[in-house]
């Protein structure tokens, strides 16, 4: 739980940072990415069991396939969420 928790921790504080230098593409992507981490992490929490970072980004995988094979993001949108979700993602 505590490597799911540092992941967590690593991607808010990524999200935080970006602010100050991110487009406004970046900053909508990110965004969206964020509301995606935030959910996942509530679901898992929700269960009340441990839950590693695998778990969380594979939950986020999920959610994100769901919301974009959903029509919730047009093609460049969803190409510049799913790189900064994979360049989090490869850091946990």
């Amino acid at each position: 739980m505590q490597q799911a928790q540092d992941f967590i921790r690593h991607c808010a504080d990524y999200f935080d940072a970006a602010v100050a230098s991110a487009s406004d593409d970046e900053l909508f992507a990110q965004g969206y990415l964020r509301g995606h981490v935030d959910l996942a992490a509530g679901r898992l929490l929700l269960e009340e069991q441990p839950f590693s970072a695998q778990q969380l980004i594979d939950a986020v995988d999920q959610s994100l396939t769901q919301a974009i094979d959903g029509g919730e993001l047009n093609e460049a949108d969803a190409g510049l969420v799913w790189q900064i979700w994979r360049g989090l993602a490869v850091q946990s």
